[in-house]
């Protein structure tokens, strides 16, 4: 009986052997075939301005280059324009006459007010010599040595010259009353709008000179020294590399489990580094970028969504353009 049962136990070391065998090269294939978690490639992404004049001019001073490092306000460029600095010297000396205008129209001369007070008085003894005159007439007419019609023509003297004494006072209230306030309204207006000319002159010569609008690296010069500039011409392109972004279009059924807030284990092949990003945005992009079903049964259209996710820790040499990549478990 035992020599037996050694028979068996030997018989069945072969299927044993197989069977292990037999599972090994399973769990080695499941181990290979086993869905792995699914790699998202996107870029870094970054603030970035065109920066253009708004008037044409030639180019006289270049104050930045590529790679230049710039702060908010800082001096990149000087254009020239010979017909905007005259058009202001134009516009200022517009300025000054409408100013004297407007001072002579609230001012008056004293030789003018004495011209008037002049022709006053003068006017005063007419009427006093015409009155004396009816005077005499009349204690003639009453003799019977002066007719009636000399005394009429004398009473119509003294009408005439009382006429004129009221046109000298009124001659001289004007005169001393100076313009009148729609005269000087009118010169007012005009003074304000001299001044704005040359407001907008003085813009347009301001924009001669080219800032940076915001602090970052200068990616782009598209000009030359002594070259001429359109108005709106791009300039600079300056890209602000401290609030750098990671950006990634994914399919909306590679969404679940994501949301604003969540933090994300981004690599950069570039750099070769790991570093945590914090997710800013998802959102839907155009009806163009949708993924679209090709069976005409058993699948749906999918949206793409844009997922932009902020670096939670600076990084030396983090550039636009470079890739980054995500692992998504599946």
């Amino acid at each position: 009986m035992p020599t037996q049962h050694n028979s068996a136990i030997k018989a069945a070391v072969p299927f044993l052997l197989i069977a292990v065998l037999a599972a090994m090269v399973a769990v080695s294939v499941w181990w290979v075939t086993r869905p792995g978690p699914l790699v998202i490639q996107g870029e870094i992404a970054a603030p970035r301005v065109d920066v253009s004049a708004r008037t044409s001019g030639r180019v006289a001073q270049i104050k930045a280059d590529l790679g230049t490092q710039v702060e908010a306000g800082q001096l990149l460029a000087v254009l020239s324009n010979p017909q905007l600095v005259t058009a202001h010297a134009a516009a200022s000396s517009g300025l000054n006459v409408a100013r004297a205008s407007e001072a002579a129209a609230g001012a008056t001369r004293p030789e003018m007010i004495r011209a008037r007070e002049a022709e006053l008085a003068a006017a005063q003894v007419d009427l006093r010599l015409a009155e004396e005159q009816v005077a005499r007439d009349t204690e003639l007419a009453q003799q019977g040595l002066r007719p009636q019609t000399a005394i009429d023509q004398t009473t119509r003297n003294v009408d005439t010259a009382a006429r004129r004494v009221e046109a000298a006072h009124a001659q001289l209230d004007l005169t001393r009353a100076g313009a009148s306030p729609e005269e000087r309204a009118v010169a007012t207006a005009q003074v304000a709008q001299a001044e704005a000319a040359l407001a907008q002159h003085q813009a347009d010569l301001d924009e001669l000179t080219i800032y940076a609008p915001l602090s970052g690296e200068v990616s782009a010069r598209l000009f030359e020294l002594g070259e001429n500039i359109g108005p709106g011409a791009p300039l600079f392109t300056i890209v602000d590399l401290d609030q750098a972004w990671f950006t990634f279009n994914l399919r909306e059924d590679l969404l679940a489990g994501l949301q604003v807030g969540d933090v994300l284990s981004v690599h950069v092949p570039a750099l070769q580094r790991d570093l945590d990003a914090e997710i800013t945005l998802i959102n839907v992009q155009g009806q163009f970028a949708s993924w679209r079903a090709t069976r005409a049964t058993g699948d749906f259209d999918l949206r793409s969504f844009e997922l932009r996710a902020r670096p939670m820790a600076p990084l030396e040499g983090l550039r636009p353009g470079m890739s980054a990549l995500i692992s998504l478990g599946r």
